[in-house]
């Protein structure tokens, strides 16, 4: 029997408990505790300390994941992946075996791709991007590092979408669309025109 190896993840909100379950299903990892202020879910894993305790925990385990989610600030899962990586933290691809990734797609660091995603051929996904469910990112699209593709959103083929963005749940994006960098797309839009940096689509 394979021993699996020892991961952290940063946050304990409901967007973690979704992280924990795509973990537990993908059976690659076994989760070692979660680092949080407030402890805001109820879960069997406990809450072992806080980011200032991090280069203590590393001594115990050298994985880690942001399962902070992204609606209210574009900003804090960049934020806590540098606070990771001046730490020399390990920041592994979590994939759900529920989605579907070409073997033609590349995928960044501390990325998760939940359960009944489709990312398709030819597309790059930044460094610590949440694909969160049922979201389907199509042939040769880019999605920049730090952005959240949210819960049944369309990325159509040939999109470029910027990083510390966010595209909201049921929300599509039509063929060849850029999107600049710090953009937020509010849920169930259909975007048809580009976007400049720090745009809202509300």
């Amino acid at each position: 029997m394979k021993v699996k190896k020892k991961i952290i993840l940063i946050g304990a909100g409901g967007h973690c408990n979704s992280c924990i379950d795509v973990i537990e299903q993908e059976n690659k990892y076994k989760i070692f505790g979660l680092i949080a202020k407030n402890r805001k879910l109820k879960s069997k894993y406990k809450v072992i300390g806080t980011d200032k305790d991090l280069k203590k925990i590393k001594k115990n385990c050298s994985n880690i994941l942001v399962a902070i989610g992204q609606i209210k600030d574009l900003f804090t899962r960049e934020k806590i992946f540098k606070l990771g990586k001046e730490n020399n933290f390990n920041f592994p691809i979590i994939i759900s075996p529920y989605a579907y990734v070409s073997k033609e797609t590349t995928i960044g660091e501390g990325t998760i791709i939940m359960h009944g995603a489709i990312v398709n051929k030819n597309s790059k996904i930044g460094k610590n991007c949440i694909i969160n469910t049922g979201s389907i990112i199509e042939h040769d699209t880019y999605i920049g590092d730090n952005s959240h593709i949210s819960t049944g959103a369309v990325v159509n083929g040939g999109v470029s979408i910027g990083q510390n963005s966010f595209i909201g749940s049921g929300s599509v994006i039509k063929q060849n669309i850029k999107i600049g960098s710090q953009c937020f797309i509010n849920a169930k839009k259909f975007l048809q025109k580009n976007l400049k940096n720090n745009s809202k689509f509300l």
